[in-house]
């Protein structure tokens, strides 16, 4: 038996880098099966294509490509066809909307223009002697607008607060809002809107979802709400109690964002709808004075 030649130590081949992955450099050197490629050397060596041989095969396959010559430019024609119908029909939803929303401006117009009638013909009634309290009553039952100085705050919600929800979140939650106006009240505000939405003693504040709902109306942040009232005693006095100091901690802990300031001019409008739930006839002063009218009324009133 012949000795293998003596290497000299140090002159070694060079491994190849790929000799650990015999089986994934056969995978990729020989991407043909053998079995394919002797199949395709002997139809090469036969001369047979592979297009079909028989007349029957050859029609087949003419008519198929007859039919996709026909139905590939008539898809494309449909679709340039229905692309103006489509906008069409957008441009036609457009429109009902449009008018959708100056039907309701002019519905909401008018409805202003009943109030303020109404509130008219509601003074005449009462006389002079009862007009200013007819007036109190309807501001602070929101019935009417209101202007005069206040305070605004903007409550908003953190910079990182996301979408997850309102738990654990720097989101303005509805019991946030509800605190704060009623701290406002507390501080001695006169009337109070979320938004643009007049507050009323019926109003409701609370959360459908992710929403924050005000008279089941949902808002979007940034919450601002005006309070009309005695301007930089009604910020000092919210500043003063446990809602304000409520506030403060929601930016402290949660970066929560609010900004108060002091305003010499604030216009508020009237609660959009209002409901009658209790009501009296008040006596004429005459009638008030006699024993009979005094014991009417007291057993009226409950």
């Amino acid at each position: 038996m012949s000795a293998m030649p003596p290497q000299e130590p140090g002159h070694r081949a060079p491994a190849r880098p790929d000799a650990s992955m015999s089986l994934l450099t056969a995978v990729m050197n020989h991407t043909l099966d053998e079995g394919y490629a002797q199949a395709a050397a002997r139809r090469k060596a036969e001369g047979r294509s592979d297009l079909p041989r028989t007349t029957r095969a050859r029609l087949w396959l003419a008519a198929g490509l007859v039919l996709a010559a026909l139905v590939v430019p008539r898809g494309a024609a449909q679709a340039r066809e229905a692309a103006p119908a489509v906008a069409r029909e957008r441009q036609e939803l457009l429109d009902r909307v449009e008018a959708g929303t100056e039907g309701l401006d002019d519905l909401q117009a008018e409805v202003d223009a009943l109030r303020e009638d109404v509130a008219a013909r509601r003074r005449e009634a009462l006389g002079p002697a009862d007009a200013d309290r007819g007036d109190l009553v309807a501001l602070l039952a929101g019935a009417t607008a209101v202007e005069g100085p206040g305070v605004q705050l903007t409550v908003d919600d953190a910079q990182d607060a996301g979408d997850s929800g309102f738990s654990g979140t720097g989101r303005v939650r509805d019991r946030d809002l509800q605190r704060v106006v009623n701290g406002l009240w507390r501080a001695g505000a006169e009337a109070v809107s979320v938004n643009g939405r007049r507050l009323t003693a019926l109003s409701a504040i609370r959360a459908a979802g992710d929403a924050v709902l005000v008279d089941n109306r949902p808002l979007a942040p940034p919450y601002t709400v005006l309070a009309v009232g005695p301007g930089d005693e009604l910020a000092a006095a919210f500043e003063a109690t446990a809602e304000g100091r409520y506030l403060d901690a929601l930016r402290d802990d949660y970066g929560i964002r609010t900004a108060l300031s002091v305003r010499d001019d604030l216009s508020l409008p009237a609660a959009p709808a209002l409901t009658t739930r209790t009501a009296r006839p008040v006596p004429a002063p005459e009638e008030a004075a006699t024993p009979q009218a005094r014991a009417a009324e007291e057993e009226n009133t409950p």
